[in-house]
């Protein structure tokens, strides 16, 4: 169980972390979800949103954390 906890409280400080780096980036008008590989379609009553560059960023970027943390916990 000691395993389990401590697992819950890294998680738990990786999602505040996450939340902080997200509010930071707005503040500092970071254009994540408006690079210029998303797709945003417009018709008359609906938008439909494909953030395909942010995804594939974000994708990239846990990549490289989650690699990052795998080689310091050996």
């Amino acid at each position: 169980m000691p395993e389990l906890g401590k697992l819950l409280i890294s998680v738990g400080a990786l999602v505040i972390v996450g939340g902080l780096l997200l509010i930071l980036l707005g503040r500092a008008h970071v254009p994540l979800g408006r690079l210029p590989g998303d797709i945003k379609f417009h018709g008359k009553h609906t938008t439909v949103y494909f953030p395909l560059a942010s995804s594939i960023l974000a994708s990239v970027l846990l990549t490289v954390i989650l690699y990052l943390v795998a080689i310091f916990r050996r």
